[in-house]
This record gives C-alpha cells, structure tokens and sequence, in this order.
C-alpha cells in the first residue's frame, strides 16, 4: 500500500514540477501542429463552396438533404475551355457572262462552232465571195468608163468604195436599229440604197458588155449553111446583073426573085448561129413553153433579160448575207 500511494504521488510531482524552457517549447510546437491538422475538419458550413455546382463537376446526383464537404470529394484539376462558335457557311452567288449566241443555239452540238452555227459561218464565206466578185467587176467596169488613165483610175476607186460601203453598212445599220438609233440607222439604210443602186448598174454594165462580146462572137461564126446560102446569094446576084443589063424584062423579074430569096436563106443561117450562140435562153425558153403545155411561150430576149438582172444583182447581196449571218 504504501508503494502505490507512493507512486501515484510521483507523478503528480512531475506535473507540478514547473516545466523547462525545451519542454515548453515542444508543447507549443505540439499544439500548433494539432491545430493545423483539425482547423480543415471543423471549418464552418457557410464557409464551404455550395454542394451543387461541386456535384455538377464531379457529375454526381445531389441530393437536397445532403451537404458535401470538400473532405469527402476528390480534387480534380480543371482545365478552362475556350467555347466553339458555330460557323455558318457562306453561299457566294457568283453570275457567269453568258454569250447571246450560245444561249439561243437550237441545232445541235455537233453543229455548232465558238457559239456560233456551222451555216452562220457558211453565209460569211459567201457573203464575203460575192463581195469580191462584185468588187472585181464593178471596179473592172467603172475604169473601163474613163477616157484617161487618171480618169479610169478615179472610176475605179468609187467601184470600189461604193462595194465596200454596200457591204459594211447593213450589220452596222442593224446594230443602230437595236441600239435605238434609229436616225443614224435610216440614214445608213440611204446611203447603202444609193450604192447598191450604182453597183447594180455597173454589174448591169459589165454583164452585158461581156454577153454581147461572146455573143457576137459565137454568131460570126462562118458555118457550112452559111457558107451554101453566101454562095448561092452571090450567084442569083450574078444571073440577075446579066439578065437585066440589057433591060426590066420578065426574065430579070424572075433573077430578081431569086436573089430576094437566097437573101432570105442567108438570113436564116445566120439567125440560126445566133440563136445557137446563146442557147441558154432558147432552151429557157422552151422548157418554160414545154412545162406549160404552150400555154406560156416567152422568148429568148425575156430569159436574157431575167439573166442579165440575176448576173448584176447577186454580186451586190453580200452585205445582207453577212447581216443574216451576224442576226444568227
């Protein structure tokens, strides 16, 4: 007994014993680092976040009667995320040229060349050919009109600026038609009309000088009928002259007669070599009577005429050919 009471007092002692400065020291070291371990665990609620957003981040249900500590969730680091806006695609309206020519094609592909129809170009070729033939001869013609060679050469040049203007002014006159210029436009309808007049004529000119020339001479040709009817003429002549040399008898009447008559013969040769020196316009002129069963009989000289028209006139066209090939 004695021994417990004894070794119960001894701390006791000790506890009453004043503590030294090292002791005191570690006590202070203990106290604080207890402190900083229970200082997270009794913080205050208010001064937690809120459970909800926490909740949201972890992506955990939440319950209204439930708080969260920071304790009991684990800390995840967040990384910030820049937010996608949302492109809207752009439709550009872009609006191509469109050539007239090509969006009014109606004939095939295969007939078609840079937008424009085969037969477009087909009539420029011609238009182009006739403008030269028409060209040559008006201007061949018009210098055979001077007296001089400075004066032929002066007719050739309005032969051919007055083919050219023929020419040109029809599409130009088109166009100032279409661009509402229509002043302008009658204006270069006049001025073409008063060329294709002249050329007109100087074709006219030029055909039937070079007709007639080949035409006279076919019908000069000397042929077996001509050559009988001259000598059968020269000697009804020769029978008349002796026969009336010694007076007007009935004999003479009679020569007479003979030599009208072998006149007559060598008219008709030689009507026939004309006829046969243009036989375009006597066989014209018999298919016309034929087909018609005679009921329309016209002559050589109206088939001659309608050619001599034809072989003036069609020269003078290409300046409206080559409108009807632009206008396509």
């Amino acid at each position: 007994m004695v021994d417990d009471s004894v070794a119960s007092t001894v701390p006791d002692q000790e506890a009453r014993r004043p503590k030294t400065a090292a002791e005191r020291q570690r006590a202070y070291r203990q106290r604080k680092r207890q402190q900083r371990q229970i200082a997270p665990a009794s913080a205050p609620p208010e001064a937690l976040p809120d459970a909800q957003p926490v909740a949201a981040v972890v992506g955990l249900p939440v319950a209204s009667n439930v708080t969260v500590t920071p304790a009991a969730l684990p800390v995840t680091a967040v990384t910030p995320v820049t937010p996608v806006t949302s492109i809207t695609p752009v439709t550009l309206a872009v609006t191509l040229p469109v050539s007239a020519d090509v969006t009014h094609v109606t004939e095939p592909l295969s007939q078609v060349t840079n937008g424009r129809p085969i037969s477009a170009h087909g009539l420029t070729v011609a238009a182009l050919a006739l403008a030269a033939v028409g060209i040559t001869m008006n201007g061949w013609f018009a210098q055979t009109l001077g007296s001089t060679d400075l004066a032929g050469l002066l007719f050739l040049a309005i032969g051919i600026a007055s083919d050219l203007v023929a020419l040109a002014v029809p599409p130009t006159a088109v166009q100032l038609w279409q661009a509402r210029r229509r002043a302008t436009a009658i204006i270069a309808w006049l001025v073409w009309l008063a060329t294709f007049v002249f050329a007109v004529t100087s074709g006219i000119g030029f055909a039937s000088v070079n007709i007639a020339d080949v035409t006279l001479t076919r019908a000069s040709r000397v042929t077996p009928a001509v050559t009988i009817a001259q000598d059968a003429l020269r000697d009804a002549v020769a029978a008349r002259n002796r026969e009336c040399a010694g007076g007007v008898g009935r004999f003479c009447r009679e020569r007479e007669q003979a030599v009208t008559d072998r006149q007559r013969a060598l008219d008709a040769a030689l009507s026939a070599v004309e006829r046969a020196a243009d036989p375009q316009t006597d066989a014209a002129a018999k298919i016309v009577a034929w087909l018609s069963v005679g009921v329309a009989n016209p002559g050589a000289d109206a088939f001659a005429m309608l050619r001599l028209i034809l072989l003036a006139l069609l020269p003078q066209i290409g300046g409206i050919l080559l409108m009807i090939a632009r206008s396509r």
